[in-house]
């Protein structure tokens, strides 16, 4: 498959060049928020066809922006992770996220949410300008979902997964059986009280200050 080149120079049209194929920065997406092997990108990517996920792995190792790692044990195999290159890639993809958010109607018959596309969606919405003398941890469950948000001093870590100690508010959305728990509906059960709170019941509203798109 030939790869894009614009003939241009000219820094956009080179990063286009580089990471604006189909999926690839869906999978940087994923890759952002933690290293993985290829048959959970491939998981977290459905109707993404396996020459095409092998074909956009292999055009970002070349890129020098992804990288296989020997996973640690007791694991096995080859993680793909990003580079320091490739991390640098975060920054635009929060930007791109965030104004994607705005730009979301209602999902559509046979949409699909993944743990990283949700904590990408948290991480790019977070303020943290209000949350300079933050620190705080929620847990976060909607159906299967569960996301940790941990704000120290004004920095954020976020991924799938629970707070490794005990949060300090864990936040249950209560969604419809068939309702997708993504970030727009876990912060609209939240503004509208549909949640179980346990422990700090005040955080709710330092939760919502920190990440509600409409802020």
């Amino acid at each position: 498959m030939k790869r894009r080149d614009f003939g241009q120079y000219c820094g956009l049209a080179r990063a286009l060049e580089l990471v604006g194929e189909r999926w690839a920065l869906l999978i940087i997406r994923d890759l952002t928020v933690r290293p993985q092997r290829y048959t959970d990108l491939l998981q977290g990517l459905p109707g993404i066809p396996t020459n095409v996920l092998s074909t956009r792995l292999k055009e970002l190792e070349q890129s020098g922006i992804v990288e296989r790692r020997v996973a640690p044990a007791p694991q096995r195999g080859v993680l793909y992770a990003l580079t320091s290159v490739g991390q640098e890639l975060e920054p635009a993809i929060l930007t791109l996220g965030r104004w994607g958010a705005t730009q979301l109607a209602e999902p559509q018959p046979g949409d699909i949410v993944t743990p990283e596309s949700v904590t990408l969606n948290f991480r790019a919405i977070f303020d943290a300008e209000a949350a300079t003398d933050v620190s705080a941890s929620w847990e976060i469950h909607a159906h299967d979902l569960v996301l940790h948000l941990i704000v120290t001093d004004g920095k954020l870590d976020a991924g799938p997964g629970p707070v490794p100690d005990k949060p300090d508010l864990t936040i249950t959305a209560q969604l419809v059986d068939d309702e997708l728990p993504s970030y727009q509906a876990i912060m609209r059960a939240a503004k509208c009280g549909l949640v179980e709170l346990k422990g700090r019941r005040k955080l709710l509203d330092t939760f919502l200050r920190l990440f509600d798109v409409r802020g």
